[in-house]
């Protein structure tokens, strides 16, 4: 199978560091669980949005990423049997190249540049599987949708959307093993 795989807070953390970030250089105390929107600055009531945004655009800030537990070691199995894994991501080209050398080459040396895509609109991308935790990467899109569940999409109804909610990587290769036996 072609396997579609979203980079930020699907294989690693970023909502973490962004908002360590945000929190250590405007002296607040927000916590993941309260980022309930895609709008990361509706969390920070009295900063801008430039100056929460900011903060992932700072040289070193991918060096503060760390990968989601069991993401490396299952990606690397899906490919190690046989499918061809992809990541596709929209991330700014102002820090695509420190992001792939800080955190996917570092932590997933297994993949390479032939394997990403950079894109905001991942619907155009064909595959079997997408597994994104935007919801809005998901709609519409001509594969199965895998939800990874995020703080900003947990009230979502995957199921009612055709999407497979998953919370984390063993549950995601369940979901990918099923797929295979039946595609």
């Amino acid at each position: 199978m072609i396997i579609l795989v979203d980079m930020d807070d699907t294989i690693e953390h970023l909502l973490k560091a962004w908002v360590n970030g945000v929190n250590e250089k405007y002296g607040r105390c927000v916590s993941c669980d309260e980022i309930v929107s895609w709008d990361v600055s509706a969390a920070f009531p009295g900063l801008t949005h430039e100056q929460v945004y900011e903060i992932p655009m700072k040289p070193g800030f991918w060096k503060t990423v760390e990968p989601i537990e069991d993401a490396p070691e299952v990606l690397s199995r899906l490919i190690a049997s046989g499918n061809e894994v992809y990541i596709v991501t929209a991330t700014p080209y102002e820090s695509i190249f420190e992001k792939m050398s800080e955190v996917l080459f570092k932590y997933f040396p297994f993949l390479s540049w032939d394997q990403v895509i950079v894109t905001s609109r991942k619907q155009l991308i064909r595959g079997d599987v997408l597994i994104d935790d935007g919801i809005h990467n998901l709609e519409g899109g001509q594969y199965k949708k895998v939800l990874m569940t995020a703080p900003h999409n947990i009230r979502f109804d995957a199921e009612a959307h055709g999407m497979i909610r998953v919370h984390n990587w063993k549950e995601v290769e369940e979901v990918i093993n099923s797929l295979c036996a039946s595609h």
